[in-house]
């Protein structure tokens, strides 16, 4: 993270993409991210599907979604990364941008999953990720606006990131 005055922001983060290119966040400043971990085969898989069209119903409008395979939760995504990617696009068409595996909890979580999770906990306050398809929508200013449980489909994050789409930039 680059050292500020003002918090730090998603913009302040860099990731891998799942072809192992260097992503900086900063090229996002001014959209609407949807941030969520993802696994090949969990039973919300499902929600690939949700997700592309989420990402196709608003990409033009300021959107991106950003799925970063975990293999934390019941080894739910064992695979490589080019494994990962081939499944995501012949199961599910899946063309928004999917990063490198990544830790979401503990030690060895990515900075930005920790940072994430600082700042919004889940249910009872706790920061931990507990399962796949956690979700964290970030606003046009580069803060979290929200985090949704692995149970929140894409179709109900629909609402908000309207809301967050039509407020501009701080």
């Amino acid at each position: 993270m680059a050292p500020s005055s003002k918090p730090p922001s998603i913009y302040d983060f860099q990731a891998t993409s799942i072809n192992g290119k260097s992503v900086d966040l900063a090229d996002h400043r001014g959209q609407v991210m949807l941030i969520v971990n993802t696994a090949s085969a969990c039973g919300f898989t499902p929600q690939f599907a949700g997700l592309e069209t989420l990402w196709k119903t608003y990409r033009e409008r300021g959107l991106v979604i950003l799925g970063f395979p975990s293999n934390e939760f019941g080894a739910q995504d064992p695979g490589a990364n080019e494994e990962i990617a081939s499944f995501c696009q012949v199961n599910y068409g899946v063309s928004f941008p999917m990063m490198a595996k990544v830790q979401v909890n503990g030690g060895a979580a990515h900075p930005l999953w920790q940072w994430l999770k600082a700042q919004k906990s889940g249910l009872l306050g706790i920061e931990a990720v507990k399962w796949n398809f956690t979700k964290f929508l970030v606003g046009r200013d580069g803060q979290v606006l929200e985090r949704y449980a692995p149970t929140t489909t894409p179709a109900a994050i629909a609402r908000d990131i309207e809301t967050a789409l039509a407020a501009a930039a701080r």
